[in-house]
């Protein structure tokens, strides 16, 4: 399989379209344009058309003939037809408490919340997509590094050893420095190992398939650095108040929720309903048979008979429902209650905003400063390596002080490669607390 080159533009669009979480937002936010739909709908008029043809009906009955004799005994009557019947009907709803107006709005403000909720999925997705990209890059620099310290260790120990054969240095320094050599050795396996497993974690969030060997290629500008601004948090937290989508999904349920007391209100107050009725039928035969005499009728043509034989009625119906054991009572208060939990949640999500900005803020400086720190200490680990290494060579300093001073500067090293990408890292979650993550 050919390896696969991606860049974070290349990483995010490809999660963007893969994210389990984001099409389940979207298929959200269809269903709540069909129930928008269905709130609309409530304020047209109900229409239902039934049909009915029966192709032989037998009944069979006991009567008298009273115009003959009163006294006479009941005989039977057999009685066989054929018909067809239609029937239109349709109901208006003039008034039911506001409860359609209520469901419609609320289902807009559900409609405008699950539209915000898909783009902070999305950015959600961007978010995680970018923290696993980043950890990518480190641990494979990381894994450089780690590797450049086995070479300088290995070609240490190919020096002691000819240093060994003449006598420059002793068995021991030979042992101890094979023995820190391998120990380079093993910080190489962890390293790979620790990229392996980043690399499968980023597989996981691209949700592609995990046998695809991938190459991450940065941009230009991926890992630039900005110049350094004091994060203003009085500002920054405006503009998240603004902007994040979560919290304006938040603010719109509780609006939807609000809308819901109306709508569970609406049973206290009577329905009026406008129904309007149209049917006709019509019969194709008529056979009866008295005491075993048949008798024929005759009719006009079926269609004849359904057009002569239209009915109509109209009718306004009021339906007013006077107690109904506390049930609309209940639904009201649950409404209320529901309405309330969801103003507490936008409540709290506003407070850790603040506070999460707080916190980015704090890191996204710290970040910075970590870097200076990093780039002063790496300069002196070097400079401290270059001199015990050389007095090393010339027997004037210990295996101890120069296995130290490598130690230093391996980690020297790799504490400005993890700065750098903290500081990358920090920005990112600076701006997606902020709510001012670009999609592209």
């Amino acid at each position: 399989m050919a390896e696969k080159k991606l860049s974070l533009a290349n990483c995010i669009e490809i999660a963007l379209k893969n994210a389990t979480s984001a099409k389940k937002a979207e298929y959200s936010l269809k269903l709540q344009g069909a129930d928008v739909l269905r709130s609309y709908g409530s304020f047209l008029p109900r229409l239902s058309v039934s049909a009915s043809y029966i192709p032989y009906n037998l009944s069979r009955t006991y009567t008298t003939n009273s115009q003959d004799n009163l006294a006479a005994s009941p005989f039977k009557i057999k009685t066989e037809n054929e018909s067809v019947s239609f029937t239109l009907t349709t109901s208006l709803n003039l008034f039911n408490g506001f409860h359609d107006y209520a469901s419609l709005q609320s289902s807009l403000d559900n409609k405008q919340a699950a539209s915000h909720t898909l783009s902070r999925a999305l950015e959600n997705v961007a978010f995680d997509v970018t923290q696993a990209y980043y950890q990518v890059l480190l641990n494979r620099e990381l894994l450089d590094i780690s590797r450049e310290n086995l070479l300088a260790a290995q070609d240490q120990l190919t020096l002691t050893d000819r240093q060994f054969q003449v006598g420059l240095k002793s068995m021991i320094d030979r042992y101890q420095q094979q023995a820190d050599t391998a120990e380079s050795g093993q910080s190489v396996i962890k390293a790979e190992n620790r990229w392996q497993q980043s690399k499968l974690e980023l597989l996981r969030r691209l949700q592609i398939d995990p046998g695809t060997k991938i190459a991450l290629e940065p941009s230009p500008d991926e890992l630039k650095t900005v110049a350094f601004v004091t994060p203003d948090i009085d500002s920054l937290a405006t503009v998240a108040l603004n902007r994040r989508n979560d919290l304006k999904s938040k603010e719109l349920e509780t609006r939807g929720a609000k809308w819901q007391i109306t709508e569970a209100r609406a049973q206290w107050y009577p329905a009026l309903n406008l129904n309007f009725n149209a049917s006709t039928a019509g019969t194709e035969y008529m056979r009866q048979t008295y005491n075993g005499l048949p008798r024929e009728y005759s009719y006009p043509s079926l269609s004849d008979q359904l057009g002569n034989s239209i009915g109509y009625s109209v009718a306004l119906n009021m339906s007013w429902t006077v107690f109904d054991g506390f049930q609309t009572r209940y639904n009201v208060q649950s409404a209320k209650i529901n309405q309330m939990n969801k103003s507490l949640d936008v409540a709290d999500l506003k407070r850790n905003i603040v506070i999460d900005l707080q916190q980015a803020a704090g890191e996204y400086t710290s970040a910075f400063r970590q870097i200076e720190t990093a780039r002063i200490s790496l300069k002196a680990a070097h400079s401290a390596f270059e001199g015990i290494k050389k007095k090393y060579e010339l027997g004037a300093a210990s295996f101890i002080e120069l296995s130290t001073a490598r130690a230093t500067l391996f980690n020297a090293r790799s504490t400005l490669s993890q700065a750098n990408y903290n500081l990358a890292l920090q920005k990112n979650v600076l701006d997606f607390t902020t709510g001012n993550r670009p999609l592209p």
